[in-house]
This record gives structure tokens, sequence and C-alpha cells, in this order.
């Protein structure tokens, strides 16, 4: 979840991730640790046809996550 400071621009000044709530500061537009935003409009043979979802998520969250997945995510250093 984003939470954004109002002014003329949105500006966002921390980053909670939505599964364990810790808090991430936003200096100049740059996170203090790197979180995954993942953003998706459902489609229409799904039961939520056209619906927006958007979360976040920490680094720990996501390896909690992904480790439970029955075929392992393709991360790859660049």
């Amino acid at each position: 979840m984003r939470q954004y400071q109002l002014k003329e621009t949105k500006e966002i000044t921390k980053i909670i991730c939505n599964r364990c709530g810790k808090e991430t500061k936003v200096v100049s537009g740059i996170p203090k640790r790197e979180m995954l935003h993942i953003e998706h409009t459902w489609g229409y043979f799904s039961g939520k046809d056209g619906e927006s979802c958007s979360f976040d998520l920490c680094e720990e969250c996501f390896d909690e996550i992904t480790k439970g997945f029955l075929i392992p995510t393709e991360c790859k250093d660049e």
C-alpha cells in the first residue's frame, strides 16, 4: 500500500508491505529498501472481470510467499 503526500504532484512518502505491515520511507522518490509493487486488472474469464488490484510486498514477504510455489519463480541476476 502506497501512501502519498498531497502536493501539486503525488509524492510517495512511504510504502507499507500489504502482508506484514512493515513501513519503508521514500526520500526524493527513492524507497530506502526494495519493495515489489504489483498492479493487475482482471479480464473477462475471471470472477473479478474489470476489477483492478494493486499491492506492495517487502522482500522478506516475497520470499515467504514464493517459497511455497509448486513451480518456482524465474528470478535472474542481470
